[in-house]
């Protein structure tokens, strides 16, 4: 639907000028039907009106397909001299389209009409451009800090969780976080998101599609990066098939089992072998299906353009191959993206990691590579090793035969995402909670170190006292120009004490044994519980 604005002037505050019908521009109508003393009138509007007219880019509008609140609304356009030139119904809505403008306007009667069509839904909105010429950025700008902006039970708020985070997005800001991660925004099964059904129905349990788009520019005017949780693996199905069997999609991804793994055992699917582990809770998607590529990488570009996420957070990865990845990433170029490519780590008989943790973080790195390099991952081997470090006071953990950390950041640090908790291993379900004693030096390590590290909202919201660690070491971080790619060079490794030197910038000492650096050119900068860091001048 394209909304044409008609030249009119202002006098005493009223709007003075014909009407013109609905769906016909201003411009067709023909002055000859005019009286000439409609004509003068409208020549000394048109004189009136300044050099530069206002205009209103990316209006958009989706209403249920109601013949009488459309004509409603067309009639309300008709009175104030603007009108529908043509319309596009998808799936019962009206939508318009997104290069629409409203020009043509003096200021003031413009923002009177965005004011009355607001009642109609209609709201400007600013589409994210995606360029062929842009490249993939899996780190970013090097420098990022990444909140995640919700927990397990955040779609349980009352009046909405993305009504919560754009209330809390100044102080998100001025924290010093350059990215948050919002959940899952589709309609889903469960009531997380973890169970996406329609992709393109984003009225979820977090709050509206209007309501994301919203908190979405919110936090880009206060210079943060949003990443949306796009859960690719798996996808639930609308209806059954003639056997009784859910796999047959719909919406505007109306997919059948041909869309499903063949080797998916629940769901009798239709397509060839699963690439990577199978989901047993929902359908498997076989991404190597030719439909199911285009479909899925067509959602993420709208999710960019329209909606206006800058990247991606990608649930369970590791369901299928990281060449897929590569592809979605290729055609929607995100600002950053991460992958959960969630792996055990390796153990000893009686339960104890061991020291030589290669064979995991080998896998996190054939991952991404496998996606080309363009994206980052979840540095999971770190959090299994902090892990141990703080539950067994075995500080030694922390250097790996090399000297170096012995995590995926030790590797390839402009690829690692640290962090130490998430809505799955805290929160209320608390599958691998970290050591409630050792937060404070946990968040010391990941925010002095290279790699992308991630803070838990939790952590930032829910405990006041390690929040204001967190802020001071995030300010601290920036200060000193820390980023995903600095070096570190261990000073120590014992079994109660872990120094290291970032860049020439920084010594950061963990654990409760004692340790000075020697450098004389060196001032404390921080300090806490069984922590602490040095500025070196």
């Amino acid at each position: 639907m394209r909304i044409v604005g008609v030249n009119r002037r202002q006098e005493d505050g009223r709007v003075v000028g014909r009407r013109v019908p609905s769906r016909i521009h201003a411009s067709q109508t023909s002055v000859n039907d005019l009286e000439q003393e409609d004509k003068k009138e409208e020549e000394e509007a048109a004189a009136a009106l300044p050099k530069e007219v206002p205009v209103l880019e990316f209006v958009r509008c989706e209403l249920h397909e109601d013949e009488e609140e459309i004509d409603q609304l067309e009639r309300y356009l008709q009175r104030v001299g603007a009108c529908i030139e043509s319309r596009e119904d998808y799936e019962g809505r009206l939508v318009v389209n997104p290069e629409t403008t409203l020009s043509a306007l003096p200021s003031s009667y413009l923002k009177d009409v965005i004011r009355q069509i607001r009642g109609f839904n209609i709201k400007p909105l600013q589409r994210q451009k995606i360029s062929g010429a842009d490249n993939v950025k899996a780190e970013g700008s090097g420098e990022e800090i990444l909140l995640q902006g919700f927990h397990w039970d955040s779609w349980k708020q009352e009046g909405g969780w993305y009504g919560t985070l754009g209330e809390q997005a100044e102080a998100i800001a001025d924290a010093g976080f350059t990215m948050i991660w919002l959940p899952p925004p589709t309609e889903s099964v469960s009531p997380q998101g973890y169970m996406p059904r329609d992709l393109y129905h984003l009225e979820s349990k977090y709050g509206s599609q209007e309501d994301l788009i919203d908190l979405i520019r919110v936090f880009q005017s206060k210079g943060v990066k949003v990443l949306g949780d796009a859960v690719l693996n798996h996808r639930c199905a609308h209806e059954q098939n003639e056997q009784g069997v859910w796999n047959q999609f719909g919406g505007r991804m109306d997919w059948d089992a041909r869309a499903i793994v063949r080797d998916d055992p629940n769901f009798h699917g239709r397509g060839n072998f699963s690439s990577g582990d199978v989901f047993t809770a929902a359908p498997n998607i076989d991404h190597s299906q030719e439909f199911v590529k285009n479909d899925v990488g067509e959602w993420l570009v709208w999710l960019r353009t329209n909606i206006g996420f800058d990247g991606w957070r990608l649930d369970f990865v590791k369901g299928f191959h990281g060449s897929h990845v590569k592809d979605y990433l290729e055609v929607s170029k995100p600002l950053f993206s991460v992958g959960e490519y969630w792996d055990a780590l390796e153990y000893e008989w009686d339960g104890t990691p061991k020291l030589n943790q290669d064979a995991h973080r080998q896998r996190t790195v054939d991952w991404i590579n496998a996606a080309g390099g363009l994206s980052t991952a979840f540095d999971i081997t770190t959090k299994g090793i902090l892990h141990a470090v703080f539950e067994r006071c075995e500080y030694w953990r922390l250097s790996d035969a090399q000297g170096h950390p012995p995590g995926l950041v030790g590797w390839w640090p402009s690829r690692a995402v640290t962090f130490l908790e998430n809505h799955d291993t805290g929160s209320t379900q608390g599958h691998w909670r970290f050591p409630h004693h050792a937060l404070e030096q946990g968040y010391a390590y990941i925010l002095t170190h290279p790699g992308t590290p991630c803070v838990f909202y939790d952590h930032m919201f829910h405990d006041e006292h390690l929040s204001h660690v967190i802020k001071r070491l995030i300010a601290l971080r920036k200060e000193l120009g820390i980023h995903c790619r600095s070096t570190v060079t261990i000073l120590q490794a014992t079994n109660d004490v872990y120094a290291a030197r970032i860049d020439d910038a920084l010594v950061v000492k963990l654990g409760p044994g004692d340790f000075h650096p020697r450098d004389e050119e060196c001032h404390i900068a921080d300090r806490g519980h069984a922590w602490a860091v040095w500025r070196l001048s």
